[in-house]
């Protein structure tokens, strides 16, 4: 059953310059394999607004309480490229109240835009 879903699109240009102005945000926003590709290379301005615009429709799939860390939420790359995500702490205990056992997410940028889909789906609390 779904128990959320949320979207979220990010312009691209607007988010790297707020990385280039303010360059805390990137370490406050995103776990260190957020950051970096497999291999090591660092992320794309593309790749990084998709992954901030997943994580703003994570809170937005639940319900968007303000008290979730940008950390406990982690989008990686499984098998064949896939967008995984990985919830800890804050992100955790709001899903495991509202149900939540499984994740669906998305990630798609184009002509300067970044989006993200998740769905959040389990078995009501």
């Amino acid at each position: 059953m779904i128990i959320g879903v949320g979207i979220d699109v990010c312009p691209v240009e607007r988010f790297a310059a707020s990385l280039t102005r303010t360059p805390g945000l990137r370490d406050r926003l995103f776990t260190t394999a957020e950051q970096h590709t497999p291999s090591g290379s660092p992320r794309s301005g593309e790749s990084l607004a998709a992954r901030f615009a997943a994580k703003e429709a994570l809170a937005k799939a639940l319900g968007a309480p303000g008290d979730l860390h940008w950390h406990d939420a982690e989008v990686t790359v499984g098998e064949h490229g896939r967008p995984l995500l990985t919830v800890r702490g804050t992100v955790a205990r709001r899903a495991e109240v509202l149900g939540v056992t499984s994740w669906h997410v998305s990630l798609s940028h184009d002509g300067g835009i970044a989006s993200a889909v998740v769905i959040a789906e389990g078995a009501p609390a």
